[in-house]
């Protein structure tokens, strides 16, 4: 049996830590920056494999409750007057158990320090961001890799020949033909 993991995310803590979100929450684009969030932790997801649960609390959605998903992560906005960090202290216990490990990503140390005590494992925001940094440089590399394990199949030529073959054309587009003298 494979062990599971659960990364539960502050959505509200990310969008108030990560740079390119604080520019769009500082632009008052608070939905691009919830959705660029979810789009960001979807490619995590889908290349960690792991559940991922974002929960924003009611501060820019009043009287919003409800939970879908979006991108293939379960989303989830509290109820009007409940904060994120009460929903995911109540909800954090119901997923521990010895074949799932349970990671909270948020900021707030008060909130870290009470679901280390549940058995979770906490994140911070900005560990969080430089995961998924990382998680796309290994993706990027992984799909040149292949990149080149395909090009290399399909042609007689080694790669440093290539590159040079191709620096060459590059020179000959540039070099003036008689039309332009």
């Amino acid at each position: 049996m494979r062990r599971k993991d659960i990364l539960i995310v502050d959505g509200y803590n990310m969008i108030g830590s990560w740079p390119e979100l604080v520019a769009l929450k500082n632009k008052d684009e608070i939905q691009e920056a919830r959705d660029l969030l979810l789009f960001e932790l979807s490619n995590y997801r889908k290349y960690r494999q792991i559940d991922v649960i974002v929960v924003f609390d009611a501060q820019f959605v009043p009287g919003v409750t409800s939970t879908f998903e979006e991108f293939e992560i379960q989303v989830v906005f509290t109820k009007e007057g409940e904060t994120a960090d009460s929903y995911i202290e109540r909800e954090v216990s119901k997923y521990i158990n010895p074949i799932t490990r349970v990671i909270v990503a948020t900021s707030d140390m008060a909130e870290q320090w009470l679901v280390f005590q549940r058995g979770a494992l906490r994140q911070s925001a900005n560990e969080l961001k430089l995961e998924i940094d990382y998680a796309k440089k290994q993706i990027k590399q992984e799909v040149q890799s292949h990149y080149n394990a395909t090009l290399r199949r399909r042609s007689p030529w080694e790669i440093d020949q290539l590159e040079r073959l191709d620096e060459y054309r590059q020179y000959l587009e540039n070099f003036p033909n008689e039309d332009e003298k």
